[in-house]
């Protein structure tokens, strides 16, 4: 670490303890942009020494890293982004605030990727899926596999832990030398409907997929997972039961325990750390609230949407989704309409947040019973006594922790 760099170090953590004593947040953003203004390469610096693993997708970073993080603790200190800031300024916090951590498991927004990779040097890079999120803020979904394909290209060295099931992240380390496949489910298929490196269609056969326009195919996977067990190599079976609900969460464990794998944990004990992890950021917890009890998922995008309202408990005493359309959610939110609700119909919804108006219009062409309440927590309030499902996207979902916080 160079003086300026230790310079710059100590004043992004006075801008951090600035920024909680007067109540305006964490810290973690402002703190890691000091330190970057004052230091351009204060991040390589805080990678030097580290064996890192860099995870990044559209869904599901935050859950893997966590997971990943749980996993390589069983071989030492872990440096990790817990607080979900996943672009430079908050890598730097992260780093900064575990500066003897032999290890570092870092959730990295897509776009982000080949620069940060180049600045940390990862060992290990994991590649969860692609889908339409955001296209106000990073464009079509071609071009974000492109720009992770030229950047994974600077890293022969990385081993790529990819998810062999989504055809964007496939083709984004299918010319990588060190990579290890996972079958960790593709759900969500309506953004690689045709091949992206030849243009032609992908057909689908069961969970074997193929372009018709050229010899891309979906690879044989080294890991996969059914209902009870990881399966790995050399005929590896592990019971596995998450403490997190989904399948999509099997397929975060599956990819999360493959990546501590590489770097030298053993299996049985990576399984056994995932499977500790119950909340992540105040995703899946569930609080008391007066007369209710509520779970709380989030979801971002189509595809997120899709997987989190298949956790839905439907015979709950209440459904509430909450939908905002702030910059941080995309103010477009025209993808309400690529959300099957439908299959909600018959069960009583009460749809709210700032954009609640936009939802109950598509619940209302879905066919699904609802009522609109704006202000999530009366929604909340609204449903019968009971134990309530909630589903929010991003700034709903942040407003209605910290409310809930605030009550306790």
């Amino acid at each position: 670490m160079t003086l300026r760099g230790r310079a710059a170090l100590a004043a992004g953590s006075a801008a951090r303890w600035a920024s909680r004593a007067t109540g305006r947040g964490a810290g973690a953003m402002i703190g890691g942009l000091v330190a970057m203004t004052l230091d351009r390469s204060i991040l390589t610096q805080l990678g030097v020494g580290r064996r890192t693993v860099v995870v990044t997708g559209t869904n599901g970073k935050s859950t893997t890293t966590r997971m990943t993080a749980a996993a390589l603790a069983t071989l030492g200190a872990v440096a990790s982004n817990t607080e979900g800031a996943n672009m430079d300024a908050g890598l730097v916090a992260a780093l900064a605030g575990t500066r003897d951590a032999p290890l570092a498991a870092l959730e990295v927004d897509e776009m982000h990727v080949p620069h940060v990779a180049d600045a940390v040097d990862p060992a290990v890079i994991v590649l969860l899926n692609l889908s339409r999120d955001q296209l106000d803020r990073v464009g079509e979904i071609n071009h974000i596999e492109r720009t992770l394909r030229a950047g994974l290209a600077h890293h022969p060295e990385a081993i790529v832990v990819a998810n062999c099931d989504d055809v964007l992240m496939t083709s984004a380390a299918y010319d990588c030398p060190r990579v290890v496949w996972v079958a960790a489910g593709g759900g969500w298929a309506n953004d690689s409907v045709s091949c992206p490196r030849s243009g032609e269609v992908i057909v689908r056969d069961g969970s074997h997929w193929y372009s018709t326009g050229s010899d891309f195919k979906r690879p044989d996977p080294q890991w996969w997972f059914d209902d009870t067990t990881l399966y790995g190599p050399d005929g590896l079976e592990l019971p596995m039961r998450l403490s997190l609900p989904g399948k999509v969460n099997r397929g975060n464990a599956a990819q999360a325990v493959a990546a501590a794998v590489a770097l030298g944990a053993d299996p049985a004990a990576a399984v056994a750390a995932v499977s500790t992890v119950a909340e992540v950021a105040g995703r899946y917890q569930t609080v008391p609230m007066g007369d209710h009890t509520a779970r709380i998922l989030l979801a971002k995008n189509p595809a997120g949407w899709q997987e989190a309202l298949s956790m839905v408990d439907t015979t709950a005493d209440g459904v509430v989704i909450a939908v905002n359309g702030q910059v941080p959610d995309g103010e477009d939110l025209s993808w309400l309409w690529d959300v099957d609700f439908e299959h909600f119909e018959g069960v009583p919804v009460v749809a709210a947040g700032e954009r609640g108006t936009d939802l109950a219009v598509r619940l209302g062409y879905a066919s699904v019973p609802h009522t609109l309440v704006h202000n999530t927590i009366d929604a909340i309030v609204s449903c019968p006594k009971g134990h309530v499902e909630v589903v929010a996207n991003y700034t709903a979902f942040l407003q209605l922790t910290r409310t809930l916080g605030r009550m306790r």
